[in-house]
């Protein structure tokens, strides 16, 4: 599989911002059609206003934004007046209302209505919210009366006048107008503490990326892990190679330390790479959010990661004493190989790095083997020093005519076969054990020796099934397209036998099927697109079908028109020799030249000469749709064509009308030969040298 890139079409996020917005403060809001001046309809309500007033969304969906829906005996008139003006010269309205909800109940509302512009200025959009306030104003009239009774006068401000000014407040802080020093008056909501965004613009907007965030599936990306991947493969390689054969001996280890400390700065510098790396969420968007980036690394790769990442090989650098422990530690390295399997499925499409990698694969787990075969040995000679001579070890150091002494270390100074000539005799057996059962050279004498390699064995077969299974099926796959071109050859000659086909049909199928696979490589377009959507298959017949849908002819045909069209035009070839068209055939579709040459033929008079870019058919009528042609179409030269289907040409025209009238006269004059029965007789005289290779200059002539 690719890398999947997650979707990055731009996305109108202007839902979501105002969705954000009102989180826990003010959710019941709708938005209305600016632009439709009679009723400015509503083109979304959020789940909140309906909750608030009792209607379904179906119910709210494309009445007017002034909500009458929701007016009551007891709704000003006067208020009432106030929205429709707003909304007529699109401005802000701001104010308290009585509306009524479903149910026929009362309920004082705190109405904004904002304009919205796209990013030409234009209002676009009207967003009105609304908060129920009925609570505050039942407190509100219950102490103003109060406090009227205690001062025994009347007030001379209105009796909601408090509220408004606290319900205000509110609003202005949903909709960014309230100035920092008021906002401690309030109590802040956590998701909109500190100044809110500005609203949003109604458009498209394409995904905010950071300079410093990596994308996942860039070339850089890629590159780099490939190059962590030859990483990987040199750490799994020299990891176990120095636990088991170099062990304590500073000196050799030494002479890859270089290696090894760049190794782990390029893991260190990975890590810094994957908490700036893009991922795709699981419903399939790419997250650019720095901080969820974090957070999916950490709960992912990371301790992975951190762990191979770790500097055990500075302590060569600064001359510290390593031991076998530390060796040992360096092992969990091979975690990263946790990763390739992770990123196996992006490569499955290449047959030949996965083959590649697969054989990597194999000798690397033959590698491993050859150290633990090794680590067997060395075992057995220290546990038995003075009386041990049958162990693998002592039968190649005798072969070798390097045998171990008793009383001497093992691979001490003169004692036994060098470190190379061990690890070369050790990978052999491995190798040798797994693809087959051995030869007996290098063979097991101790039981734990027989043991361990009774599980190579094993280990072998269920390689050989997976390793080269895989192998099988890569290369099969690799030449699938060869093998059925061979079968339907194959198929084809067993037909011609078995219906007993004269030669010249014979010859004329093979040449055809021969020269259309060369041409498409047998590749049925018809079948490749047929499980992809209209829309998307329109597009891709277009681009295939540009050449001909570029004619004169379709210039005048709106987009959705030629779409329709592009999936009505299919590709035809012809053989030279064959016949396109006989005469008196019931004409299925108007064929344009792509490239060659072809003769159109009477009672063996040559009518006309036709090239690339010639259209042939007949000039056409919505009542007499029946059409027999009137003379021969035979192919000079290989001929690529491109075929307006007559039946779905007519079904187009008459779902637009409007262009059916200008295509049936437009034809007229763009057909290069009319092959409708009865029409003028035309002579066309070409004087020219064609794109086929083909150079005619003739006058009519009869075929002798």
């Amino acid at each position: 599989m690719p890398v999947m890139k997650g979707l990055l079409a731009p996305q109108n996020t202007f839902l979501d911002t105002i969705a954000t917005r009102f989180d826990g403060t003010h959710s019941n809001f709708i938005l209305a059609n600016a632009q439709v001046s009679k009723g400015f309809p509503i083109v979304y309500c959020s789940d909140g206003f309906c909750e608030l007033t009792g209607f379904s969304r179906a119910e709210v969906m494309q009445k007017s934004c002034a909500c009458k829906f929701l007016y009551g005996p007891e709704t000003s008139e006067t208020i009432i007046l106030s929205i429709e003006d707003a909304l007529e010269e699109r401005k802000e309205f701001k104010d308290e209302i009585m509306f009524y909800k479903k149910t026929a109940v009362l309920f004082w509302c705190l109405l904004d209505i904002v304009p919205i512009k796209n990013e030409k200025g234009d209002v676009v959009l009207f967003l009105a919210s609304f908060k129920d306030i009925t609570d505050t104003k039942a407190k509100t009239i219950q102490e103003d009366k109060k406090e009227e009774r205690r001062r025994g006068r009347v007030k001379t401000g209105s009796p909601f006048s408090s509220a408004r000014l606290r319900s205000s407040t509110v609003l202005y802080h949903i909709s960014g107008h309230l100035h920092s020093r008021e906002k401690s008056k309030i109590k802040l909501n956590k998701n909109v503490f500190g100044d809110p965004p500005a609203l949003p613009e109604y458009k498209v907007a394409d995904a905010k990326k950071s300079k410093f965030i990596l994308l996942h599936y860039s070339t850089f990306k890629a590159g780099w892990d490939w190059l962590i991947l030859l990483a990987t493969f040199y750490v799994a390689v020299t990891v176990p190679y120095n636990v088991c054969f170099i062990g304590d001996d500073d000196d050799l280890t030494r002479s890859t330390t270089v290696s090894d400390i760049a190794v782990e700065i390029l893991f260190i510098i990975d890590i810094v790479f994957n908490f700036r790396t893009t991922y795709v969420s699981k419903s399939g968007q790419v997250i650019f959010d720095a901080r969820q980036i974090c957070i999916h690394y950490l709960t992912t790769w990371f301790i992975i990661d951190l762990v191979a990442a770790l500097p055990f090989d500075l302590l060569y650098a600064f001359k510290v004493s390593v031991v076998s422990v530390v060796h040992l530690l360096k092992t969990v390295r091979l975690l990263r190989l946790l990763r390739l399997l992770q990123k196996m499925d992006r490569y499955s499409q290449h047959s030949t790095v996965v083959l590649t990698l697969l054989m990597s694969m194999f000798a690397l787990l033959a590698h491993w083997m050859a150290c633990i075969w090794y680590i067997i040995g060395k075992m057995e000679m220290e546990a038995n020093a003075y009386n041990w001579d049958i162990g693998w070890l002592h039968e190649l150091g005798k072969r070798l005519e390097s045998p171990y002494f008793a009383l001497e270390g093992v691979n001490g100074t003169g004692s036994g076969p060098s470190i190379r000539s061990v690890y070369v005799a050790s990978l052999y057996f491995t190798l040798s054990s797994l693809t087959s059962v051995g030869f007996g050279n290098v063979s097991a004498n101790t039981d734990t020796e027989k043991i361990f390699s009774i599980c190579v064995m094993l280990i072998g077969a269920l390689m050989h099934a997976l390793v080269f299974g895989n192998v099988t099926a890569i290369i099969q796959r690799m030449y699938s397209r060869w093998s059925q071109y061979h079968t339907r050859t194959k198929d084809l000659k067993d037909f011609i036998r078995v219906h007993h086909l004269p030669q010249s049909l014979k010859q004329r199928m093979l040449e055809y099927f021969q020269t259309t696979w060369s041409v498409n490589n047998g590749i049925d377009c018809n079948e490749l697109l047929k499980d992809f959507p209209d829309e998307l298959r329109s597009d891709i017949t277009m681009h295939l079908n540009k050449e001909i849908l570029e004619l004169s002819l379709f210039a005048s045909a709106s987009r959705g028109c030629l779409r329709s069209l592009s999936l009505h035009i299919k590709t035809s070839f012809c053989a030279p020799g064959e016949y396109l068209l006989r005469q008196g055939d019931a004409l299925q579709a108007i064929f344009f030249v792509c490239s060659g040459s072809m003769e159109v033929l009477k009672d063996g008079m040559v009518l006309a000469i036709l090239g690339k870019g010639d259209l042939i058919g007949a000039n056409l009528s919505l009542d007499d749709r029946v059409i027999k042609t009137n003379a021969d179409v035979k192919a000079l030269t290989y001929c690529d064509l491109q075929c307006v289907n007559l039946k779905g040409l007519y079904e187009v025209l008459d779902l637009y009308p409007e262009y059916s009238h200008h295509f049936i006269q437009d034809i007229q004059q763009d057909l290069t030969y009319n092959l409708r029965e009865g029409h003028e007789t035309h002579v066309i005289f070409y004087n020219h040298i064609f794109h086929s290779n083909v150079c005619i200059v003739c006058p009519i002539y009869t075929i002798v």
